[in-house]
């Protein structure tokens, strides 16, 4: 029988609150176990996209950072002008969530919609200027700009206008569900939902079967059999190592000093980058085997013992860019993860604003990935328009924190070839030289401004024109 989403959900009707096709699968297959709360509510941190009370495990002798088993990101667009009622009121629900007896990290995002639609005045005053693009583009860029697509993007790709988007990410899908019913079921007067967007991550560490395995499995997408069963996400490696991530404030758009701040507004805010990628599960385990797995995400020529699934990605195993040239020059390939680390780790040690000092080679993005098997999300308002299909299929939503739009597009590029120190590799659209871009294909994609948590809701509103 054919496995779609009608069956997943077993009849049951699919709203904006719903789309509950993983969460159902997910509950059939496995429960999700709970972390240790603290004894006593802390101050929350002056960032929305810090997490919490992270706990780290060590795996193949590496550290990794554990994400939250459940993941969803709801975007919407605001259906008429913020006032101070429906601020305060929106800024109610956020609180409530984050205190609710299963707490939820909330991690509420603007887009360039949201900005020039409602408070244009106040936009042009207080968001930051990119010093870096400034200089290179020779024109004011700010730290928030539209996406863009990218040489090894299809054409088709959508650039997404959406006003606001909303990630929640917890370990008990309930509270999940239940988050998102209170900041969009109850307050219809001020959002019209366009998509909402579920997965999970993890849940494989200390030999465990995990919960992307399960769901793969469970959905019947071809090339699930030849996944490792206890795989943080779909491709096979562990995302989540602790010296692979930025530290909890370098991504702030303040630390590094990419950006020239207007006022205190924007200290601790940050920009996320959000897209949606179908991922060829089938042709990656069956046109790699795990060696040839292992050059695409990382570097050709790489070699780990057979299974490896956690790989150390400290400064020492950064790859330089006359690398880079020499393993394009040998191979004609580049690795995944050596080529964006050309742009995506620190050059030099940097002293940041409030005394800390990043190292050379330190990681700057923050990765908040998640796997899912909508095609492409659980609940489209446009179905049409996003391509939406009823059978199961594999896919990330892509979360990423940077300090500024231009910083994800630096890293962005290189991972199609284009190198920081302007040479641009030649490669076709996916082809296999670039490894796991032969498998990817990005359907959406938006940029968004993440203000700091005193600002989350409809941030700039409360300010004059």
């Amino acid at each position: 029988m054919k496995f779609t989403r009608r069956r997943l959900v077993e009849g049951a009707v699919v709203t904006a609150l719903g789309g509950v096709g993983i969460d159902r699968l997910v509950e059939w297959l496995t429960a999700s176990p709970r972390r240790r709360q603290g004894a006593a509510p802390r101050p929350r941190p002056r960032e929305q996209h810090v997490l919490e009370n992270a706990r780290i495990v060590v795996d193949d002798g590496v550290e990794v950072l554990v994400p939250p088993l459940h993941h969803r990101v709801i975007t919407a667009r605001l259906k008429g002008a913020p006032g101070p009622e429906g601020q305060q009121e929106f800024e109610r629900a956020l609180a409530e969530v984050e205190v609710a007896p299963s707490p939820v990290a909330v991690t509420v995002a603007w887009g360039t919609p949201y900005f020039r639609r409602f408070v244009p005045a106040q936009a042009r005053r207080e968001i930051p200027v990119d010093r870096r693009a400034s200089a290179a583009g020779r024109r004011e860029v700010r730290v928030l700009e539209d996406a863009e697509r990218f040489p090894s993007d299809p054409e088709d790709t959508i650039l997404e206008h959406n006003d606001l988007a909303v990630l929640l990410r917890g370990d008990d899908p309930d509270a999940v569900a239940d988050a998102h019913a209170r900041l969009f079921g109850e307050l219809p007067e001020l959002f019209a939902v366009t998509s909402v967007r579920k997965g999970v991550a993890g849940g494989g560490f200390g030999g465990a079967y995990s919960l992307p395995k399960r769901m793969v499995t469970g959905a019947g997408i071809p090339g699930a059999e030849l996944m490792p069963a206890t795989a943080e996400l779909f491709l096979g490696f562990t995302s989540t190592v602790k010296r692979g991530l930025g530290p909890p404030k370098i991504a702030n758009v303040e630390t590094l000093g990419y950006a020239e701040l207007r006022s205190g507004y924007f200290v601790g805010a940050t920009h996320m980058h959000l897209s949606h990628i179908d991922e060829d599960l089938l042709a990656w385990y069956l046109n790699f085997d795990h060696g040839e797995r292992v050059h695409a995400m990382f570097r050709p020529g790489f070699e780990v013992s057979a299974k490896t699934q956690t790989v150390r990605q400290g400064p020492h195993e950064v790859r330089t860019i006359p690398e880079l040239h020499n393993d394009y020059a040998r191979f004609r390939r580049i690795g995944h993860a050596s080529a964006m680390q050309s742009a995506s780790r620190l050059e030099r040690d940097v002293v940041a604003h409030d005394g800390t000092v990043y190292r050379k080679g330190t990681a700057v993005p923050q990765r908040a990935d998640f796997n899912t098997i909508d095609n492409p999300f659980a609940w489209s308002a446009d179905p049409v328009r996003d391509r939406m299909k009823d059978r199961p299929g594999a896919g990330v939503h892509f979360v990423v924190f940077n300090p500024t739009s231009d910083d994800f597009r630096r890293v962005r590029l290189a991972m199609d070839g284009v190198l920081p120190d302007g040479v641009r590799l030649e490669f076709e659209p996916r082809s296999i030289g670039q490894g796991l871009n032969s498998v990817l294909r990005t359907t959406h994609r938006q940029n968004f401004l993440v203000p700091p948590r005193a600002h989350r809701s409809f941030p700039l509103s409360e300010l004059k024109a």
